[in-house]
């Protein structure tokens, strides 16, 4: 299991029409192969800060991902609020708790 963790900052002022979009984009996720979990978190203290959590089979999954129509369709969607290129990179677990 990889976990995709994207820092993403958005415009000012458009952090509801950003997640919006997001949530239209979760049957996107629901549907791409090998992507069992997604969620979006708004950060508390920093005002149009992000992170899109996304569970991947593996980063091959998330990589093959990339190359589809829905990642295409995810970008339509949410890209215009982006105030820069998201930072993304993946975590493996490496230890659990409850």
């Amino acid at each position: 299991m990889a976990t995709e963790i994207a820092c993403i900052d958005v415009t000012p002022g458009s952090g509801e029409a950003f997640e919006a979009g997001a949530a239209e984009a979760v049957a996107l996720f629901r549907a791409a192969d090998g992507c069992t979990d997604m969620r979006l978190l708004r950060s508390h203290e920093r005002e149009g800060r992000y992170w899109l959590i996304i569970e991947w089979r593996d980063v091959a999954a998330h990589e093959a991902f990339r190359a589809t129509p829905a990642f295409a369709r995810w970008r339509e969607l949410v890209g215009p609020y982006f105030a820069g290129p998201p930072q993304v990179e993946h975590g493996i677990a490496t230890a659990a708790g409850f």
